[in-house]
């Protein structure tokens, strides 16, 4: 059962590859470039989860992929490029970049290895090991030194990631995260500037 959980879970987590795409997109394209491919692809998105959930209509290929939860609501594809449409716009270049790979590479991290490897618990939280907690924080600190020269901005973007996806339920953390990660980052980055 652990076992094809976690085969699930790396299907999942492989499309979260295409978080690169967006990235190097938006480093030899620009700002301009990455927001109309990412919004063109929010639009076909929603088209797609129109189908799916006011229709009922399967998706090929991807229908395995969706969570239970994500049954009868949007998928975390669709937060996922809503929270990079607004972190490329409101973020500097770093910062973005960083977020947007702390969403995806940290949680799947925190998901994978804590599937494989999680034997701690945290009490009163669904599914969470501490082990992925802090597989994903590390990834995210990694992620957050490729692109910022700040170390308390990066402990405060991992730090943040790792928090929002360790204790978010209700709602989709991957909107939370470039949101909350890139927003405390970039406060830390503006507050610097002034000392």
């Amino acid at each position: 059962m652990v076992r094809d959980d976690l085969i699930q879970e790396l299907k999942r987590k492989m499309l979260h590859l295409t978080s690169i795409i967006i990235v190097l997109t938006y480093y030899y394209f620009g700002k301009q470039s990455v927001l109309l491919l990412l919004t063109v692809y929010l639009i076909v998105m929603l088209e797609l989860e129109y189908f799916r959930l006011e229709w009922g209509k399967k998706l090929p290929l991807f229908h395995s992929l969706f969570r239970a939860k994500e049954a009868d609501r949007m998928g975390g594809h669709v937060f996922f490029t809503m929270g990079c449409i607004i972190a490329i716009s409101v973020f500097s270049h770093d910062i973005a970049s960083a977020a947007i790979l702390m969403t995806t590479f940290g949680d799947a991290s925190a998901a994978i290895f804590g599937k494989a490897f999680g034997r701690t618990w945290i009490h009163g939280l669904k599914n969470r090991a501490i082990e992925g907690c802090a597989a994903e924080f590390l990834v995210d600190i990694v992620i957050g030194a490729l692109f910022l020269q700040s170390w308390v901005a990066i402990f405060v973007m991992a730090g943040t990631a790792t928090l929002v996806e360790t204790i978010t339920d209700k709602m989709d953390d991957n909107l939370l995260i470039p949101l909350f990660s890139g927003f405390n980052g970039q406060l830390i980055v503006f507050l610097m500037t002034l000392i």
